[in-house]
């Protein structure tokens, strides 16, 4: 069988994802959906890198309801960089999964139970009216961060805590929309601070998804979910690929998310992400990396070459979660509901 597959967003992400699937045996890509309008009407080969294949890339979501496809892959950026309400990633799940299309996303919503029935209602409902799954993914979240520790966990006879800790450097990551417009580097505190509520309650949800699934996930009952968030300011002027930090400006961030048993921090997820490698120096520095506490204590870490590959690891498990999702019957699913997603179909010979 080979699936038909839309491609949602062509940033870079997306673009991994575009040429991922044009190599695949068992995929065919059928569509393009592109927000930039100097991408409309190119093709998608192009657009990716690679030799042309026939799919031209559309702004319209009506063509792309049309289409006799199976899955979307919807990569695009967050809503709040084009300064779209935060709710319209929700009406085009609703839209695609009506259309009998099944979801896979990078934008969030690996655990939207934490959003309230609401949400859960709107997405099983949709899902219900088109026979089709929905499916939320990424790197972290979506894969060091929640899956790694469930399926460490396993080994656990007794577990005290878990920490997860991501370490990222963005000097020689190329995308201003990212670094600029949705984290909010290279601001003023003050600006900052008026700017950055968005993308904290678009962030909050991410993490309390990823802590709040673990806890769930190993049978805790969590009681609340914390965070916190320091930011450090530059002295000097930082030249990045994203473009230059000025003086003055963020150019470090340090984030932790807690799901709490009463009083205690049973999952934690902290992140430190700098600007520039001479970013906050005094912030901790290495690799990404997990620790169980407990018996047996247990940890685990990514070398920080690592997340040279993050943005291609993105895509590359939202696509090896399609043959899952063919098999999942109807409705929302997370971790917590399918089987261990592996690389079918990654070795191509």
């Amino acid at each position: 069988m080979t699936v038909r597959v839309v491609q949602w967003g062509s940033g870079t992400v997306g673009q991994h994802a575009i040429s991922t699937v044009a190599d695949r045996p068992d995929m065919e890509l059928v569509g393009l959906l592109v927000k930039n309008p100097d991408k409309v009407g190119r093709d998608a080969g192009e657009i990716a890198g690679i030799d042309p294949i026939g799919v031209i890339a559309t702004d319209d979501p009506d063509e792309i309801l049309a289409l006799d496809a199976d899955v979307v892959l919807h990569m695009p950026l967050p809503s709040l960089v084009y300064g779209d309400d935060l709710d319209a990633d929700m009406a085009d799940f609703c839209q695609l999964l009506t259309s009998g299309k099944h979801v896979v996303t990078t934008v969030g919503y690996m655990y939207p139970v934490v959003y309230g029935p609401a949400v859960m209602d709107r997405l099983e409902a949709a899902c219900a009216a088109g026979g089709t799954v929905f499916h939320g993914t990424g790197a972290n979240p979506g894969w060091f961060g929640d899956l790694l520790p469930l399926l460490m966990s396993g080994l656990s006879l007794r577990i005290d805590d878990i920490v997860v800790r991501e370490i990222s450097n963005f000097q020689h990551y190329p995308s201003p929309e990212i670094m600029f417009e949705m984290m909010n580097f290279g601001r003023t505190p003050e600006e900052f601070e008026a700017k950055a509520a968005r993308n904290r309650k678009w962030l909050d949800g991410l993490f309390t998804e990823a802590v709040q699934m673990v806890g769930d996930g190993i049978g805790a009952e969590i009681t609340e979910v914390v965070s916190d968030m320091t930011t450090w300011v530059t002295d000097t002027d930082l030249d990045t690929a994203a473009g230059p930090v000025a003086a003055g400006t963020v150019a470090g961030q340090r984030w932790e998310w807690a799901a709490m048993v009463g009083d205690h921090p049973l999952v934690r997820q902290e992140t430190v992400w700098r600007m520039h490698k001479e970013a906050a120096p005094d912030w901790p520095h290495g690799d990404w990396s997990i620790a169980i506490s407990g018996n047996p204590t247990m940890n685990l870490s990514l070398p920080h070459r690592w997340n040279a590959s993050v943005l291609s690891s993105t895509g590359a498990h939202a696509i090896n979660a399609i043959p899952y999702l063919m098999e999942a019957g109807v409705g929302v699913k997370t971790f917590l509901d399918l089987p261990l997603i592996a690389g079918r179909g990654a070795y191509i010979g």
